[in-house]
């Protein structure tokens, strides 16, 4: 019987060159071509339009775009991505194209029966295989998840979202979704008492968890130039009770609803950041290390130097650094370098955890069900409810921060891990409902 030499390379080459059929037929006859074709069939990428970016006055909001950018590519990487933008801004474009130069972002208004005439959105429709909704305070981007439906019969989903109301609009959409996930687990029990649940239903964390984005640059010129040194300062973050944005849109607030925030917040600021002054003062006089007053809105660069720095003692301040408002990547590079973040803000602490440094969330009553999210994932040692809470509870928290470093790195660690478990397991839908599993 004659031998046959084969040379491996040589086939492989073949392969690219989509030679091998020849091959095959020369070296094995027609009945395994099929098999041949079979195996070496790809699939053609899929494509998903996200819609998100809610607002660019708030990091946090900014940073549930690359959030889950990230989680999507990390676990459907042959997969193509077109960003539906809620709110246009340039700096966070050119933010999310630095970070991801292959997104198509685009742009378009619609209103609240999903009535577009973008030509961009409608192109979109065509192309996308399917439509996520990004994580959020509620399904902010209602309208725009209808305009899908009314102009196609393909999939969409809802990723990482808070729902405390579920009106007869949004349950017949809801309906209509081939997956539902909350970010915490108070919106399931909304969601299934308005007759919504199911295994399509379920908790997946905001996905901010998953930020991967940085600005090294800009970060280390900032710590630089104020003294602050890595691992050695906390960022300090404050928030009013209702956040004021008739200070950014104040066309569509009344003077009477102006004064009822403004009472309302007047009335319990100081109460609340007392507690946080008391512990930026221990922390300074037990370490003689920086505290660095952040934003983590815009409205909030205003609000530091009444709330957090002006009634400092005199021995204190010589130690804190503020600073302006910025872009979410350069505030996750600083978070990175602290040694813990301390915010009455949800998102900090979030973007503090997805760079593995302990956080402190002071949480405010009106500050919506999403604080559940903190007790979901095993942080509610880190969860401080603000009126239930002593100004030295949040001092003895953060020194066991600062005296055991390693375990709580361990436990960042443990729980990102879970979080990266719950994502592939949610993304597992995503890609079968895409078919590529088939």
């Amino acid at each position: 019987m004659k031998k046959w030499n084969i040379n491996i390379n040589e086939i492989s080459r073949m392969i690219k060159e989509k030679k091998i059929l020849i091959v095959l037929s020369f070296l094995f006859g027609f009945g395994l071509i099929t098999f041949a074709m079979t195996s070496c069939v790809k699939h053609e990428p899929k494509t998903i339009l996200i819609v998100s970016g809610w607002q660019d006055v708030n990091i946090g909001d900014i940073a549930h775009s690359p959030g889950l950018l990230n989680v999507l590519e990390s676990n459907l990487p042959e997969t193509n991505f077109i960003l539906w933008e809620k709110t246009p801004s340039d700096r966070v474009s050119k933010m999310l194209l630095k970070h991801y130069p292959k997104l198509k972002i685009i742009y378009g208004e619609v209103d609240k029966e999903g009535n577009v005439k973008s030509q961009d959105v409608l192109n979109a429709f065509q192309q996308a295989d399917m439509m996520i909704h990004g994580s959020g305070p509620y399904v902010v981007g209602q309208p725009h998840l209808q305009a899908w439906v009314n102009h196609s019969d393909k999939p969409f989903g809802i990723f990482g979202v808070t729902v405390e109301v579920v009106n007869d609009a949004l349950k017949a959409l809801l309906e209509k979704a081939s997956f539902i996930y909350t970010r915490e687990t108070q919106s399931l029990k909304v969601l299934k008492e308005a007759g919504i649940s199911g295994k399509h239903v379920s908790f997946v964390p905001d996905a901010t968890f998953y930020l991967n984005i940085h600005d090294d640059e800009k970060a280390e010129l900032f710590l630089k130039e104020n003294g602050l040194e890595e691992g050695k300062f906390i960022c300090a973050i404050p928030r009013l009770r209702l956040t004021p944005y008739f200070l950014i849109k104040r066309s569509s607030w009344s003077e009477k609803r102006i004064k009822e925030v403004e009472d309302y917040n007047n009335q319990r600021k100081e109460e609340d950041h007392v507690k946080l002054r008391e512990a930026i003062i221990d922390w300074v006089r037990e370490t003689e290390n920086k505290v660095l007053l952040c934003p983590e809105m815009t409205y909030q660069v205003d609000i530091i130097d009444e709330l957090l720095y002006d009634p400092l003692p005199e021995d204190v301040k010589p130690y804190v650094v503020r600073r302006g408002y910025w872009m979410t990547d350069e505030a996750a590079s600083i978070y990175a370098r602290a040694a813990a973040v301390v915010s009455f803000d949800c998102h900090s602490p979030i973007i503090a955890a997805a760079n593995g440094v302990p956080f402190i969330y002071l949480r405010q009553p009106e500050d919506t069900s999403k604080g559940q999210m903190y007790y979901d994932l095993n942080f509610s040692e880190w969860i401080f409810e603000i009126e239930q809470t002593k100004g030295v509870q949040i001092s003895n928290r953060l020194r066991e921060i600062r005296m055991n470093e390693s375990k709580s790195e361990q436990k960042i660690k443990e729980q990102m891990k879970e979080i990266s478990n719950i994502y592939q397991h949610a993304c597992v839908v995503v890609n079968e409902i895409l078919g590529y599993n088939k």
